[in-house]
């Protein structure tokens, strides 16, 4: 917990001085705070509500008991095994199998079911699921992958501020050195926010996977579920930002990575992860 402490704050610091430095190579001082402003604003907004974002981009909707007795059961019953309270539950109507967990803590969490995901997958393998997702929150490293996302969409917007800027020549006095400085900004920022994401995401999909396994004494139910998503998402798209793909048990944009893009791939190999579950004692 402490280590993934550190990590979010690490993030939530660049993201802030992102803002500044692109803010002063465009405007001067005034720049610097006005990207000051901005950059408090994105992080703050990416830890105060990153589960609030996170499910109004998935379009997902609050179910209760009485719409979905077995689903919402299903998380109690794991919720409560795990020593951690019920967490809000959504239901998205995307058609591709997938499930995620987001909110900055225990008290503050949410888990997301597609509705392709309580259709195709039976019940140990859908219980096998959840307990991925609870252990994420179990783990507190939903809130990383949150503002890892945050970071990602902040680099982004970076970059697009970097073009605006290099295109009217921002910068005041220094303002042919800043184009460059901005131009180099613009083509390495997207590149840097995928490897942000590459980074967090891949160790704490294996530590989710184990914790899941641990909590069932099984890692079959869900070893079997990943082999049916990863089928499904590489035939079912969903239309998603790639900087929340990386919250999903399965990246849902699996279907859409070819060639060069693969190499940014925001999960482990699925195969790595189904092997682990299956050759380690739980």
């Amino acid at each position: 917990m402490l280590r993934n402490t550190l990590k979010t704050t690490v993030l939530l610091a660049v993201l802030g001085a992102l803002f500044m430095g692109v803010g002063a190579a465009i405007g001067g001082s005034a720049g610097l705070a006005i990207g000051l402003l901005i950059g408090v604003a994105f992080a703050g907004g990416s830890y105060w509500f990153s589960d609030t974002l996170a499910i109004r981009a998935a379009r997902a909707q609050p179910v209760t008991r009485e719409q979905a007795p077995q689903l919402y059961a299903m998380v109690e019953d794991l919720a409560r095994r795990s020593g951690m309270p019920m967490p809000r539950l959504y239901l998205s109507l995307e058609r591709q199998p997938n499930a995620f967990a987001t909110g900055r803590n225990e008290h503050h969490a949410a888990v997301c079911c597609t509705q392709g995901i309580v259709e195709v997958l039976d019940a140990d393998e859908l219980q096998g699921v959840l307990a991925h997702e609870l252990s994420h929150v179990r783990n507190h490293d939903i809130l990383i992958s949150s503002v890892a996302a945050a970071v990602a969409l902040g680099i982004m917007f970076v970059s697009r501020l970097a073009m605006f800027g290099a295109i009217f020549g921002g910068g005041g006095r220094d303002g042919e050195g800043n184009v460059f400085g901005l131009l180099a900004m613009m083509i390495l920022a997207p590149i840097a926010a995928m490897f942000v994401q590459m980074a967090l995401s891949r160790s704490r999909e294996y530590e989710a996977d184990a914790s899941g396994a641990h909590l069932l004494h099984d890692g079959e139910p869900l070893a079997r579920a990943l082999e049916k998503i990863e089928a499904y998402a590489k035939r079912v798209p969903m239309n998603i930002n790639p900087a929340e793909a990386t919250a999903y048990i399965i990246n849902p944009l699996t279907g859409r990575r070819v060639g060069f893009a693969a190499l940014f791939s925001t999960h482990p190999p699925t195969a790595d992860r189904i092997a682990r579950l299956r050759t380690a004692t739980w």
